[in-house]
């Protein structure tokens, strides 16, 4: 299990614990954190649970595959480094502490 931070645009910060095998995704849904919409259910399909990484945990993260770079061309304000879909973000004890932040919107 990972305490992973959600941090809502507004600055909002949400602590919560995800259980491994569990996408960043999935946990977000499951514990009601506004701000991402995840409108494919976690398919890769959409940009709607776009974050923007803690800068101290984007070397530590897999690399991003093609479909997550070719569906964060779609993201709202999308930053090459620290933007990924949550989606394809498996929790596992090595995520424990990661930190994401919410952009203004999703789209």
């Amino acid at each position: 299990m990972a305490k992973i931070t959600y941090i809502e645009f507004n600055g909002t910060e949400h602590l919560v614990e995800v259980p491994n095998g569990l996408t960043v995704m999935e946990g977000a849904r499951d514990n009601n954190i506004p701000g991402i919409e995840a409108d494919c259910g976690g398919a890769c399909a959409c940009s709607t649970c776009h974050v923007y990484v803690d800068e101290g945990w984007v070397d530590r993260l897999p690399a991003k595959e093609a479909m997550e770079e070719d569906m964060l061309d779609f993201a709202f304000q999308p930053d090459p480094r620290r933007s990924r879909l949550t989606c394809q973000l498996r929790v596992s004890d090595a995520l424990d502490g990661l930190v994401v932040r919410m952009p203004e919107k999703q789209i």
